[in-house]
């Protein structure tokens, strides 16, 4: 009976961070990342890419970390369509990534992936 309360406590603590981070990754998201991605996620045609079900994103979460982390400039094709603008590293830190990117992976149709501060960090080497 302990082990059962134990997990169940542990899951709702669990679901707690996510939520918070979640939560938190909205606030970094609409100060850093709504002008060029918009509101909804669905970016700006032929200028932003979209976030909203982004093929780029949830193919390959680390190489969409070091794109906030590293910048990203050239050819990359999003959802069937090519965008060669530039987007410049962010200057936030690893948490304030974490927190952005899983609420935009908890958004718009994308997979739900939790990206974590150790994600992050592992993508500014």
């Amino acid at each position: 009976m302990k082990k059962y309360i134990f997990c169940i406590a542990m899951m709702g603590l669990a679901f707690q961070g996510y939520s918070q981070n979640a939560t938190k990754g909205k606030g970094v998201y609409d100060k850093v990342c709504i002008a060029c991605h918009q509101a909804a996620g669905q970016g700006i045609p032929g200028a932003f890419p979209p976030l909203a079900k982004s093929d780029y994103l949830n193919k390959d979460v680390n190489r969409a970390i070091k794109g906030v982390v590293k910048g990203l400039s050239g050819p990359i094709t999003v959802n069937g369509k090519k965008y060669s603008g530039a987007m410049p590293a962010q200057a936030l830190n690893d948490q304030q990534i974490a927190d952005a990117m899983t609420y935009v992976y908890g958004s718009w149709g994308n997979n739900k992936t939790v990206v974590t501060p150790a994600m992050v960090k592992a993508q500014r080497k």
